[in-house]
């Protein structure tokens, strides 16, 4: 089991009072799964991702991640872990405007340094290859389109050949024909042996995926 969460609640301070985000949360998910996260807004499934990404740590219960206790890190060990095993896709993309769209996916490796200096840009080129924008690589992500962006996102979260990847919306801002291009992406990375989770509001965003978690107001349903 890649993913294991036991006991997991977060709590955030709200007008002087906790607000619980995540209650008593218990979950298991095996190496190379596909699975989605389903909920309204507000339900705790940004909550979740953020923490078995390591982006936030809970108030409860225990979070391991291929082996680490990732609730146990402290912020050094916790950001490496992260730039090791973990690629981030956002909904909003998060790509450095003044970049280009090859610069932005070294850049992951130029922070983790787990790909040669000498070899990061060639990989950069096939990862932006193999999700289909490698024609896009000197230009800067403001002059693609969406869908292309969220593409150059998938493979900058990539680049360190992490484990497992996690993604907040990832269709959130594309149109539904690219909306299912890009989670057949995901499927595809699935089906190569990564571990890929992905959060969403839109029930249909997960239809044909083998495994839907739906939460809300914090719990597993």
């Amino acid at each position: 089991m890649l993913i294991s969460l036991s006991g997991v609640e977060k709590a955030f301070p709200v007008d002087g009072q906790p607000f619980f985000a995540l209650k008593d949360v218990d979950l298991g998910i095996d190496a190379g799964e596909l699975v989605v996260v389903v909920g309204r807004s507000g339900s705790g499934k940004s909550t979740l991702l953020n923490l078995i990404a390591g982006l936030d740590r809970p108030t409860r219960g225990e979070v391991v991640v291929a082996g680490v206790p990732v609730h146990a890190l402290g912020q050094d060990a916790l950001a490496r872990f992260r730039g090791a095993n973990v690629g981030v896709v956002f909904q909003f993309f998060q790509l450095l405007p003044t970049l280009t769209v090859a610069e932005n996916v070294m850049l992951a490796m130029d922070f983790v340094k787990k790909v040669p200096a000498a070899r990061r840009r060639a990989r950069a080129l096939e990862l932006l290859g193999e999700v289909g924008v490698g024609d896009q690589a000197d230009k800067l992500p403001a002059t693609l389109s969406g869908g292309q962006q969220q593409r150059v996102a998938i493979a900058r979260a990539l680049a360190n050949d992490p484990q497992l990847i996690v993604a907040d919306e990832p269709t959130g801002n594309l149109d539904s024909q690219t909306a299912a291009q890009v989670m057949g992406l995901f499927a595809g990375l699935a089906a190569a042996g990564k571990t890929v989770l992905l959060v969403t509001h839109d029930p249909d965003a997960g239809v044909k995926t083998p495994r839907v978690i739906t939460i809300a107001d914090g719990r597993i349903v």
